[in-house]
């Protein structure tokens, strides 16, 4: 459901993304890995229409990119396919409003309904991602960081996307509230067919949610494939020092010897 030929962004001399090419299936599960700076986000802003391409382009369920169209009209065609969700849940959302009005404004500006149905398809939604009729009436301080997270994967599952683009949305959640998003987005592609292309630096995370997985350094892509050829057999040596570096199971941080005092 989505190409992307050979995409290049630049910021005046510097080039933050340098020839990146990849596919992702319909209902597919991609993850983009590499460090910070590594072009990541911005190859994931081009996707969403939220950047636009010095060079290259983005097929979209098989719309190209027509020569003279707005680019505009390319972002309202690609919101409608392709949401984004962000690592911060709180700077997304409206402080002053309600969480069961943020899901219904995002019901609205995608499917304008009658209010009857909008008010089911928010509890549809709510009720999707593991909220109820108490979150729907709070304000999003008055929710944990995983339940804003929610909320936000419910605003962009509003537009009925057939892929959602996840920016370290887990990043700044504990390791437990990580656990329980990874397996609400794994029932969402498992019940919905959406397909998650998903941002992060997390490896284990990768190795639970994803079909294959896609490596930048430095803009541009390294290594591509299945998650356990990639991962299980790295050929590429960023690659393996990105895998050596996770900590592994029982590792201790190495105390530095204290000086003797002058």
């Amino acid at each position: 459901m989505l190409e992307v030929h050979r995409l290049r962004k630049e910021y005046g001399d510097f080039v933050a993304v340098d020839d990146v090419t990849f596919s992702l299936a319909e209902g597919g599960s991609l993850a983009v890995v590499g460090e910070s700076g590594s072009g990541k986000t911005t190859t994931a802003r081009m996707i969403a229409g939220l950047e636009r391409p010095t060079a290259g382009h983005v097929v979209v369920c098989g719309d190209e990119p027509r020569p003279g169209r707005p680019w505009s009209r390319e972002r309202r065609v690609r919101g409608r396919r392709i949401q984004m969700v962000f690592q911060d849940p709180y700077s997304s959302l409206d402080r002053r409003q309600r969480v069961g009005d943020a899901v219904a404004e995002a019901v609205r500006l995608h499917r304008p309904l009658p209010r009857r149905e909008i008010r089911a398809r928010v509890a549809q939604l709510l009720d999707m991602v593991g909220l109820d009729d108490r979150q729907a009436s709070s304000l999003p301080r008055a929710l944990s960081g995983g339940q804003r997270q929610r909320v936000a994967i419910a605003r962009a599952l509003a537009a009925e996307p057939r892929a959602l683009i996840l920016d370290e949305a887990i990043a700044a959640l504990d390791v437990s509230i990580q656990a329980q998003i990874l397996t609400l987005l794994a029932e969402v592609r498992r019940s919905t067919g959406t397909a998650l292309l998903f941002i992060t630096h997390d490896l284990g995370a990768v190795r639970h949610i994803s079909d294959e997985v896609l490596v930048m350094r430095a803009g541009k892509v390294v290594e591509q494939g299945p998650v356990g050829d990639v991962l299980g057999a790295p050929r590429h040596p960023y690659t393996r020092r990105l895998i050596a570096s996770v900590p592994k199971p029982g590792w201790k941080p190495r105390r530095r010897a204290r000086q003797p005092a002058a």
